[in-house]
């Protein structure tokens, strides 16, 4: 069983043996499929609770981390990726209270039918088993997971990034305790702590105990996941976001849904990265957005055209020549990339080739314009006249997520309960046998 005191923040790397974590996270999966709704509530709760009473201990560990980070040269992106101050700890209480409060999904009857032999045929949501997830820079991430896999009745073992050690650490043990307190398993959450790359390739084949991994992070950890991965794999997280803003769009109303969407948390995947903007009103659109933009000194990587206009309304931005890759970057910062485009199927073929796959919005009151852009954007999260930033388990009422999935099979877009289930089909019969 795993040790649920709060451990020292000293970072030495321990021996780990995936082998026997992954065998003692089946077995705590097992515990959890057993629990009503209600223990499952009161764990979440007492973790809740454990967060709150033990946050001076988890804002002195994450200061570690993030001078650490700062020592490293971490950009300052992922340095707010890492922080947690009391108030994000806070907020991290309150949504873990929010999935408590959550449906359960899991017992659910999707459907039933009766068959003609008589069989009552049911189909019945069921946990997936044991989640593993990689990530960096997040924290967060590390509560989201446990509370929306413990929710669920999946057990989860976690890969943060070296960069959140010290965090993780005490956030675990915060858990674990609460776990424990509450008569759960407290291997229904585990960590690995040690920094090693080579544990991640041991992960990837850990197929006989993990059922389902979720990388969330760069682009090369997703490719090493699709590639070295014997267990089944939802990638996400990787944004490359656009706003088009249509030649009938309410350009008042624009420069604000830009402005969330670039500025409100920029270091995020689901904020603003290209502004596609109609030829037909670019002279008119470009300087007060970039005049808005410029007051949180978001820097604009504008091609010829939009560049040309900028500079001819004088504004005060900081506007630079559009490099050959610019539209095809995920910023995570104060920088945001323009062109200007001649209409609606320009900004469409745009997004096709350099879009991930994410969330696209369009800014249009031309309600035929936005029904092709909703038809021919073929992303997680397509959006009329509103920010992307509402691609988020918090904002979809989901409580939380476990990430954002930018592929198809099982999932799509922000991961909460129901993503976390598979299904079981029961059948009750009365002594059918098949002729």
């Amino acid at each position: 069983m795993t040790q649920a005191t709060t451990p020292s923040t000293d970072v030495a790397a321990p021996t780990t043996d995936l082998e026997a974590m992954g065998r003692r996270a089946r077995a705590a999966s097992r515990q959890l499929a057993t629990l009503g709704t209600e223990e499952k509530n009161t764990a979440l709760r007492a973790i809740a609770d454990g967060l709150e009473a033990a946050a001076t201990e988890i804002e002195a560990a994450n200061r570690e981390d993030v001078e650490a980070g700062r020592a490293a040269g971490l950009s300052d992106a992922l340095l707010d990726r890492l922080l947690l101050d009391g108030k994000r700890i806070a907020a991290l209480a309150a949504d873990v209270r929010k999935v408590a409060e959550l449906d359960d999904p899991v017992g659910r009857d999707i459907d039933r039918r009766t068959l003609p032999n008589g069989i009552e045929l049911i189909r019945r949501r069921v946990p997936l088993g044991v989640v593993g997830v990689i990530y960096e820079a997040r924290p967060n991430v590390t509560v989201d997971i446990a509370s929306l896999c413990l929710k669920t009745g999946n057990a989860s073992i976690l890969r943060g990034g070296k960069e959140t050690r010290r965090s993780n650490r005490a956030l675990v043990a915060v858990i674990q305790a609460a776990l424990e307190r509450t008569g759960v398993h407290p291997d229904a959450v585990q960590s690995i702590d040690d920094p090693d790359r080579e544990l991640v390739k041991q992960l990837l084949r850990l197929d006989r105990w993990v059922d389902m991994l979720i990388p969330r992070g760069g682009a090369g950890l997703h490719q090493l996941c699709k590639e070295q991965s014997t267990i089944p794999v939802i990638t996400g997280g990787i944004g490359i976001c656009h706003v088009f803003v249509d030649e009938s769009a309410d350009l008042d109303r624009a420069v604000d849904v830009i402005e969330n969407a670039k500025v409100q948390r920029p270091s995020v995947c689901n904020a603003l990265d290209t502004l596609l903007v109609h030829r037909a009103v670019a002279a008119t659109a470009l300087p007060p957005i970039a005049e808005r933009l410029a007051g949180s000194g978001v820097e604009l990587h504008a091609d010829p055209e939009a560049a040309a206009i900028l500079e001819q309304a004088g504004t005060e931005a900081l506007v630079v020549p559009a490099g050959q890759d610019d539209f095809d970057q995920e910023w995570l910062s104060l920088v945001l990339g323009i062109r200007v485009v001649d209409g609606l199927a320009e900004a469409i073929a745009h997004i096709q080739e350099h879009s991930t796959q994410h969330s696209d919005s369009i800014l249009t009151e031309d309600s035929e314009n936005a029904e092709r852009f909703v038809r021919e954007i073929d992303s997680a999260a397509v959006y009329v006249n509103a920010s992307t930033r509402f691609t988020d388990g918090g904002a979809f009422g989901l409580g939380a997520e476990v990430a954002v999935s930018t592929q198809k099979l099982h999932a799509r877009g922000p991961m909460g309960l129901e993503e976390l289930t598979t299904y079981k089909w029961i059948g009750l019969g009365s002594g059918q046998i098949r002729e």
